[in-house]
């Protein structure tokens, strides 16, 4: 159990931290691929936090590729990232719902605030592996994400 929580409160840390980085790096103009992400939320407070990776060591190192914070004033919440280069990607994620830029936690380092990751990928015994949550992207692709 002290394992579970010590893996999912990193993840949360470095989720909190890193999706409040600027809104996207700088990627090559040339790319043209997009992924969107539509979330339904539950109160229309706060923000969805978002953050990309585009590989294994990146996903589980929490360094992204871009990061995105947008206001839940409706649902759904949509966010995309433009100007991808084709490839696997994963995303990190989670509502903000008391707007104070952090993934907030019981006593045991349990997030309650409702939190996900693409292909809706679930965890055990920590976050979603880079495996589950891995998808491609040459195109448009477009997943619709349930917060938990």
């Amino acid at each position: 159990m002290k394992t579970r929580i010590a893996l999912i409160t990193a993840a949360v840390v470095a989720l909190g931290t890193t999706a409040l980085a600027p809104a996207a790096f700088a990627q090559d103009a040339a790319q043209d691929s997009q992924v969107s992400f539509q979330f339904e939320v539950g109160p229309n407070t706060g923000s969805v936090m978002v953050v990309l990776f585009s590989s294994k060591a990146g996903y589980d190192g929490n360094q992204p590729v871009a990061a995105m914070t947008v206001p839940a004033s409706s649902s759904p919440v949509t966010v995309t990232f433009d100007g991808l280069a084709p490839g696997s990607y994963g995303m990190k994620s989670f509502h903000d719902v008391n707007g104070d830029g952090e993934m907030n936690t019981n006593p045991f380092g349990m997030p309650i605030e409702p939190y996900a990751f693409s292909n809706n990928a679930l965890g055990n015994m920590g976050p979603a592996s880079w495996d589950s949550a891995r998808f491609n992207v040459n195109g448009a692709v477009v997943q619709t994400i349930t917060l938990r």
